[in-house]
């Protein structure tokens, strides 16, 4: 491509924590970035939980691409030391499960405790952490055009084109879309699968809040009814059938200055279908007086921006990757908020496309073949998503058979995030980014867990069994026996996390279960994974003795 003065070698549309992590990547390699939006910062954004799986997927693109800023996300105290004393603390995941005109059982809950290891997560004020963001591709040489309205692109042989509103235009060796649904990417080529093959379905309204209350503040529950940590100290899903609300507090640590939560509802609209002769606010509160407890606690709370209402949230795309373009996660898909993968997936997908685009600019190959394992990769995360997502949304009337899905997904996500780091490590002290390209051999891309088949096998029938269940050919008890059968036979599960017994309802890697799984580790784990979880379990005890940082 001849040089012009408006030509670069990557243009990224959207400048929001996908678009802005991109461009910083680029431009610290040395590459010509255009940031191109058609708005501006600040500006409000929904995905606002993280999980550990999506923390030390951040530290290590700061790691290996030489952006230390990315890493600054990668836990409360950085995120609240270099951005801002905005966003909130996440220690846990709570689950509950509640009834129409009915408090629930006190039984009827779950917590899953995020170890220290994976970092202080973080409920992200997303308006202050995508303007920091966006700063840092600016520090490194982005340049930016906000409030910029493309109408237009071609995706030629040689060059991408982006046409603006305003009669500009904008050339460049590459495109990286990291938009939303109304990719421009997606609307040129037709990619969006209509209607889509995924199997979940869910609406959703949402706003931020100020007065909601702790949780704890209006439960009387016994000993063994009380999670180890307090519900405010996390996210909050209340589950009901086909529908969930979450509760994201921002204010719930010291050295917080804010006073707001993220509120909203997650409805399968064949179920619930949008009440056209409310408003989107009218319509949320009559949701919340269908269950005493969540009404009870947001009994105070007003709303400080409009209520977001949406049709079906749920997309896909027939690919994700082409001739001199490729699409970010929520430009490709999305599923559902309700196991926080939205930023794990964007993580997961910068992680493997940068370094493929990185050496295609300096090689002057675009190839789809070389990018064919991102768009693998990205049709896979949404694709188990979905699977897990529409499992969960399925068993809630059975508290029993969701305890399965909920040890499934919470161990799962474990030992996925300490193969993670056990590589990062490795290639920090070596130098060798063969470490990183190596994580992608493992057979089942997308899952969190992605290079055993023991859990493959058990997450496949998880799917099979419930939707089974669904439609009538399964009872719940057998389900639930089958899918605990999986759990009580797996060799790759340290007894310390009681994952396997029904009884245990809060899964809680505290210090003394995580010494007994180092021992589990080195004498009885699967020789696959005996490796990343002896040397990342001992790693992880001694950051709780001692608070000495390991990654």
């Amino acid at each position: 491509m001849k040089h012009r003065e408006n030509s670069y070698d990557v243009i990224v549309l959207g400048t929001g924590l996908a678009g802005s992590i991109m461009g910083a990547i680029l431009a610290r390699a040395g590459k010509k970035v255009l940031l191109i939006d058609s708005s501006s910062h600040p500006r409000f954004a929904i995905g606002e939980s993280t999980v550990g799986y999506t923390l030390v997927h951040l530290r290590m693109l700061a790691h290996r691409y030489g952006v230390p800023e990315i890493g600054n996300m990668g836990s409360l105290g950085e995120t609240t030391k270099f951005i801002g004393n905005s966003s909130g603390l996440k220690r846990h995941f709570g689950f509950m499960i509640h009834r129409d005109g009915q408090y629930p059982d006190p039984y009827e809950c779950n917590q899953f405790r995020l170890p220290k290891v994976l970092h202080q997560a973080v409920h992200y004020y997303r308006q202050d952490t995508d303007a920091y963001l966006f700063s840092v591709a600016i520090k490194y040489g982005c340049h930016a055009k906000q409030n910029y309205r493309v109408v237009d692109i071609d995706l030629g042989e040689d060059e991408v084109v982006v046409h603006g509103e305003d009669g500009t235009s904008y050339q460049a060796r590459f495109l990286v879309d990291g938009s939303g649904y109304r990719s421009p990417v997606a609307q040129k080529l037709e990619l969006r699968e209509e209607p889509t093959p995924l199997k979940h379905h869910a609406r959703s309204i949402f706003t931020h809040m100020i007065g909601v209350e702790p949780l704890d503040r209006h439960i009387n529950a016994s000993r063994r009814d009380t999670p180890p940590l307090p519900w405010h100290t996390g996210t909050m899903h209340h589950m009901f059938e086909r529908g969930w609300f979450w509760i994201i507090p921002f204010n719930n640590h010291k050295r917080s200055a804010s006073n707001l939560c993220s509120v909203g509802v997650q409805l399968d609209p064949r179920r619930y279908p949008k009440q056209e002769d409310m408003t989107a606010e009218e319509e949320f509160w009559a949701h919340v007086k269908r269950f005493p407890l969540v009404h009870q606690q947001l009994f105070r709370a007003r709303s400080v921006r409009e209520f977001v209402r949406t049709d079906r949230l749920q997309y896909s795309s027939k690919q994700s990757v082409g001739h001199r373009w490729a699409m970010l996660s929520h430009a490709a898909g999305f599923v559902d908020p309700l196991f926080s993968r939205g930023m794990s997936n964007t993580a997961e997908i910068i992680n493997s496309l940068a370094w493929r685009l990185l050496e295609a600019l300096d090689e002057d190959d675009f190839s789809v073949d070389r990018f064919k394992y991102v768009d693998v990769l990205e049709q896979n995360l949404i694709d188990y998503n979905d699977k897990l997502v529409n499992s969960a949304f399925i068993t809630w009337p059975n508290y029993d058979l969701w305890q399965t899905v909920y040890r499934i997904w919470s161990f799962g996500s474990l030992p996925g995030a300490f193969r993670i780091i056990h590589s990062d490590l490795k290639a920090r002290r070596s130098g060798d980014d063969g470490y990183y390209r190596r994580l992608e051999e493992a057979p089942y891309p997308g899952l969190w867990w992605p290079d055993n088949d023991g859990f493959k096998q058990t997450f496949d029938d998880m799917v099979r069994s419930i939707e089974a269940v669904e439609s009538g050919e399964m009872s719940v008890d057998a389900a639930t026996r089958r899918l605990y059968g999986h759990l009580q036979d797996a060799d790759w599960i340290p007894p310390s996390l009681g994952v396997a017994d029904p009884a245990t309802r809060f899964i809680n890697p505290n210090p003394q279960r995580l010494i007994r799984m180092v021992g589990w580790s080195a004498r009885k784990a699967p020789p696959f994974m005996r490796e990343y979880m002896v040397g990342t379990s001992k790693e992880t005890v001694r950051h709780f003795v001692t608070g000495r940082k390991i990654f």
